[in-house]
């Protein structure tokens, strides 16, 4: 899954609430992100992921450990 040559993973959540949490730690460590919706086959419970370069994953999970609960890492597929 790459767009351009650059691999990107997804940090999918079971609720918006998570996803906001998620939202405001990616701010206060300077970790660049965006909010995009996913289709319900890929995440039925609140349809939001937070997409990342595979270069960040390890940023990512350290960042999100014992602050807020990430119900799946998956690759994506960006348009």
């Amino acid at each position: 899954m790459s767009e351009r040559g650059r691999t990107y993973g997804g940090a999918l959540f079971d609720t918006v609430s998570h996803v906001m949490k998620a939202e405001r730690i990616l701010k206060e460590t300077g970790i660049s992100y965006k909010i995009i919706p996913v289709r319900k086959i890929v995440n039925s419970d609140c349809g939001l992921c937070v997409p990342f370069l595979q270069d960040e994953r390890e940023a990512i999970i350290a960042a999100f450990r014992s602050h807020v609960h990430i119900r799946e890492l998956r690759d994506l597929l960006l348009n």
